[in-house]
């Protein structure tokens, strides 16, 4: 079990600093298998919402190694989805979430959103209903390279938002992550609008981690801890939330 170099809080945010990105990987699964186990014996059940991205991949490969869940008795939701590819499209994170985590731990349940759902505004009010037919009990985040949360990026990221689920137009800057991250090959072939679980639902859950390591994250990583909290970086949310820890490695911490 892999400890952090530094713990240290940001108003009612915990945050873990680890040597590298591994070691943080390690360190966040254990982290949440010890509250899974937990969470199992007084509730019998779990829901979680997840998100993809890079910073995701190792967490995901460290949690399943682990074993020892139950995962039949798991309930699994994500966090987004682009409007109007099926779920087969290379960059869907449906397929994502199929191939990294559904095929591999068979849990209780997967509900996806249908990104190419012909009623969108529909299908925002069928998960919303899903999502709230049970509590959340651990809400697993990455930190987009814009401060982003799920799709809540700057320009329509809200604090007090009423909707559970909502369609956004997608920053610039978001979409251009993408294309860096070669998960489309160049900026027009990058949808302008996703669907995506709001701040307040974020929040909601019982448990939240947020996951930001490498170089990339440290502009994000500075602003969302040493700025103002408001949506001009919609991770600054977390400073609000007791319930939730950041990890990050000496990479995304090097401008603090």
């Amino acid at each position: 079990m892999f400890t952090p170099n530094k713990t240290f809080t940001v108003d009612a945010l915990s945050v873990r600093l680890y040597e590298n990105e591994t070691e943080l990987a390690r360190d966040a699964a254990q982290v949440v298998l010890t509250y899974l186990q937990k969470t199992m014996v007084e509730k019998g059940s779990v829901a979680i919402l997840l998100a993809t991205g890079n910073s995701q991949i190792k967490f995901l490969e460290a949690l399943i190694a682990l074993g020892a869940i139950d995962w039949s008795k798991i309930t699994f939701f994500h966090l987004d989805e682009y409007l109007g590819i099926d779920a087969n499209h290379a960059a869907s994170f449906r397929r994502y979430m199929r191939e990294r985590v559904e095929s591999r731990v068979h849990p209780g349940a997967f509900h996806y959103i249908e990104g190419d759902a012909v009623q969108p505004i529909e299908e925002c009010d069928r998960y919303t209903k899903l999502l709230q037919a049970q509590p959340i009990d651990l809400c697993c985040l990455g930190l987009g390279e814009n401060g982003h949360l799920a799709f809540n990026d700057p320009p329509v990221a809200d604090f007090r938002d009423r909707l559970s689920v909502k369609l956004v137009k997608l920053d610039q800057a978001t979409r251009l992550q993408q294309v860096n991250q070669g998960i489309f090959s160049h900026l027009e072939s990058v949808p302008q609008y996703a669907f995506t679980v709001t701040l307040p639902m974020l929040g909601s859950a019982k448990k939240i981690i947020c996951l930001a390591p490498e170089k990339r994250k440290a502009s994000a990583v500075k602003e969302m801890l040493l700025g103002s909290i408001s949506t001009t970086i919609p991770a600054s949310f977390l400073r609000m939330q007791a319930q939730a820890t950041l990890f990050i490695d000496a990479d995304s911490a090097s401008l603090l």
